[in-house]
């Protein structure tokens, strides 16, 4: 048998069962490749001992015939925007340092009730702003992919820990958190699968906030199946969320079924943007065909406002993310700076405790909430996020999914775009609308570009139809056959 952290979370689970290998034994094999991989800077804390201890109890439990869910024993990697019981938790951020919070997140309890191992919390942007995973406190995560001349990659992000954390193996499956495309963009970068959740499927209670119209939370797997799994973990209403939908959470394993005959699929014209890599538009081509093959029927349709998504976004997060960072003062917890007075010691505080993107947002947002432009400019943001979900809902009545590219680009070095920021914002311009739209949408590997690196596909489906989701999702991943490997894991 090769090494257990090469298993998917289909096969952990499968072997756990079987008896072929402990829950022990699987996480000391992920541990070992954690260690090995901290040249990439995934994990901002690494928690072994949590791990095997959680491991233990997992084959205590087995061994007695008490499995209490599909990820029991299952090794993964939480991203550091969740609250986690006695563990440091930091949103990547300076002015969180030292807060280790006394509670537990919805999400990460519920994994943990589901029997899964905690490896450590992953690096990400610091409070989940960014799309390249170079805005953190802890320094950049390197993509297990490298370029064509050698070169450290972005993984994307923000959830960029956690996408490499997959993408290296050093785990089968690891949370994120997607407000504007921070699962779905880094993994089509990674050659992994990324799956935003309809928004009110997760709780966001215990999830450092960004923006909490957008804000969440959904898993990174290495295929559509082990999302499925994942996300059945993960998902359920919370009572101590207002967000959160009090929604059954359905089998989405069993939606899983291979047969797409007569499934309408809608390719949006308004994704094809000008300068667009044609690589990029072949592989969306090539998508469409794919499923044609398997018994789709595909159907052009128009989002005529899609266009101001990205814009409407950039206003809405921004003004979220002013209010929710408000709180960071230097008074209750994490980094203080004294001064002479009390104004000084918050401006002291959150001028060395936030860094340069986090700063540009919060003025941002401090800026379109004030008097004058309040009207001018989030208000107008809203109607247009409300036009943009009724345009969906329009399509929605002629189709059951969309396809779509995942992002405008594949991976690209360390360090590029940081000097513009309106460039890097653009690499969510196709993952942006779902989250305005509150739809779920997930991101699928299916091909690679000139450079050998991978490109991913996105299916975007009705509120709460994950399963009619999983189900395009699954056939396209059959149909695109991708299994190429990053340099790291010596493929590539």
């Amino acid at each position: 048998m090769g090494k257990l952290n090469d298993l998917t979370i289909t096969q952990a689970r499968d072997g756990l069962a079987a008896g072929d290998f402990s829950a022990v034994e699987l996480t000391d094999d992920c541990i070992t490749a954690m260690e090995a991989a901290r040249d990439l800077n995934i994990f901002i804390t690494e928690t072994p001992d949590i791990a095997r201890d959680r491991a233990a109890q997992s084959d205590a439990r087995r061994a007695k015939g008490e499995v209490v869910g599909a990820m029991d024993g299952v090794p993964i990697a939480m991203k550091d925007l969740f609250c986690t019981d006695g563990t440091l938790t930091t949103a990547a951020s300076h002015i969180l340092d030292g807060f280790t919070p006394p509670y537990e997140s919805t999400v990460s309890q519920n994994l943990r009730d589901a029997g899964a191992v905690m490896l450590g919390k992953t690096n990400l942007d610091e409070f989940a702003m960014g799309s390249a995973n170079m805005t953190s406190y802890y320094g950049p995560v390197k993509n297990p992919w490298v370029g064509a001349n050698g070169e450290d990659l972005v993984p994307g992000g923000s959830s960029g820990g956690s996408v490499s954390a997959v993408a290296a193996h050093v785990c089968p499956g690891a949370t994120g958190t997607d407000t504007g495309g921070s699962i779905r963009q880094p993994a089509s970068l990674c050659g992994v699968v990324g799956l935003k959740p309809t928004y009110g499927r997760c709780s966001r209670w215990g999830i450092v906030a960004f923006a909490s119209s957008l804000d969440q939370a959904g898993p990174f797997a290495r295929t559509v199946l082990d999302s499925a799994i994942m996300l059945g973990a993960m998902a359920g209403h919370d009572p101590k969320d207002s967000t959160s939908a009090p929604v059954a959470v359905p089998d989405f394993e069993a939606a899983i079924t291979g047969d797409i005959k007569g499934l309408k699929v809608g390719i949006p014209k308004e994704y094809t943007l000008d300068g667009m890599p044609s690589e990029i538009q072949d592989l969306w081509d090539r998508g469409a065909a794919w499923l044609t093959e398997q018994g789709a029927e595909i159907k052009p349709v128009s989002l005529p406002h899609t266009k101001y998504a990205l814009p409407a976004y950039y206003i809405v997060a921004p003004a979220e993310a002013s209010s929710n960072l408000a709180r960071y003062d230097g008074v209750r917890y994490g980094l203080r700076v004294d001064g002479d007075s009390l104004d000084e010691m918050y401006e002291n505080t959150r001028g060395e405790g936030f860094g340069a993107e986090v700063r540009r947002r919060v003025m941002i947002g401090a800026y379109v909430l004030s008097a004058g432009y309040y009207d001018a400019y989030y208000v107008k943001a809203q109607q247009v996020r409300t036009i943009i979900l009724d345009e969906f809902n329009q399509v929605f009545q002629d189709v059951d999914v969309l396809l779509t590219p995942t992002a405008p680009n594949a991976a690209f070095p360390i360090g590029a775009k940081m000097d513009d920021p309106v460039a890097m914002y653009l690499n969510d311009v196709f993952t942006v609308p779902a989250n305005m739209a509150g739809l779920p949408a997930i991101s699928v590997p299916s091909g690679l570009d000139s450079d050998g690196l991978p490109l991913g596909l996105q299916i975007v489906a009705k509120p709460f139809d994950e399963e009619t989701m999983f189900r395009a999702a699954d056939v396209l991943e059959r149909a695109a056959e991708f299994s190429a490997l990053p340099k790291y894991l010596g493929g590539q």
